[in-house]
């Protein structure tokens, strides 16, 4: 009898304890803000390819995470300028996405945004060049609509990749172009802090190693391109996305541990 009633204690504890890790589990909607390189261009099935995607499965993969929605928001050719809500240009389109998930109350709602790589460019895009302190306050103002919106929500801020600086397709960018996206990374680092400050908890940086790692291995995990300038290197293929879907993801299961 005794036997019986430790093994009915043992099992109501193992019930209880898997009951327990199944309400920790973090449910996620996740709107992805960017350019092409989000969009997944270039790539034979963006909807099932692009590094939001690969986020995505990344993060339903993990012990902690329990539920992840994601909609895609790059548009090819953005930049910063074109996300400010005052254009009313992309912002709106990011809001009616945001506005399916805000009441879902039992997920955390999620915005991972990686901007600048238009911004860098020489000619070409709208708005470019950005200056570092232009980019700055850009991003700024898009992060403090967001965070007026939706005063829950976590925001993610990716440092753009590396790109080849022969880079000239229907923009240029060149070497200049890709000194001027290096300069930004600092602007992140120093918006996150400032934002920690002010809303803690809330602004985090995401992805910083994804530049590095396209600058070592972009032969094998960029498109080779025809350009004004030659070859040249700026969008992640079926591997590359993966691979910057999955340095995303850990970027934002460190955020929500945070």
């Amino acid at each position: 009898m005794k036997d019986i009633r430790k093994v009915i204690g043992l099992l109501l504890c193992m019930t209880i304890s898997c009951y327990m890790m199944g309400e920790e589990k973090k449910n996620l909607n996740i709107v992805f803000i960017g350019n092409s390189i989000t969009q997944g261009a270039l790539l034979e099935n963006p909807r099932h390819e692009a590094p939001p995607v690969k986020a995505a499965l990344y993060l339903r993969r993990q012990p902690s995470v329990g539920t992840v929605r994601y909609s895609n928001q790059g548009v090819s050719g953005s930049t910063t300028l074109d996300f400010l809500p005052q254009t009313d240009l992309l912002f709106p389109k990011v809001v009616q996405v945001a506005d399916q998930f805000k009441d879902e109350t039992w997920a955390t709602l999620i915005f991972s945004i990686m901007l600048g790589t238009n911004d860098s460019a020489i000619t070409g895009p709208n708005g470019a060049p950005a200056s570092p302190a232009k980019y700055y306050e850009n991003m700024k103002t898009i992060v403090d609509k967001l965070l007026a919106l939706y005063p829950k929500c976590k925001i993610v801020l990716h440092r753009p990749v590396w790109y080849s600086p022969n880079t000239y397709n229907g923009a240029k960018y060149l070497e200049e172009g890709l000194n001027r996206l290096q300069s930004y990374y600092p602007e992140l680092q120093a918006l996150v802090l400032d934002y920690s400050k002010r809303f803690p908890g809330q602004v985090f940086m995401g992805d910083t190693d994804g530049f590095d790692y396209f600058k070592a291995h972009y032969k094998s995990e960029l498109f080779p391109e025809k350009g004004n300038a030659g070859t040249f290197y700026l969008h992640p293929n079926r591997k590359g996305a993966s691979a910057l879907g999955e340095l995303w993801g850990k970027a934002v299961l460190k955020a929500i541990d945070n």
